[in-house]
């Protein structure tokens, strides 16, 4: 997955304002305690941080 699909993806989930703050001050345990931002700045795939960003919000499988 491309990082700008994943970023389109959070907005169209979340909201571009509410995505944009959750993926620079929501820390995830799943991703070894860091934001969004950071794991992706570690180089951990787009798809790997979209599905903990699901899990911890819950988001539908059908939206995933």
């Amino acid at each position: 997955m491309r990082i700008t699909a994943f970023r389109k993806m959070m907005a169209d989930e979340f909201g571009e304002i509410r995505a944009d703050m959750l993926a620079r001050d929501h820390v995830f345990g799943a991703l070894g305690n860091r934001t969004v931002d950071q794991a992706l700045e570690a180089g951990v795939p787009a798809k790997e941080i979209w599905r903990a960003v699901c899990d911890t919000f819950e988001v539908p499988p059908e939206r995933r």
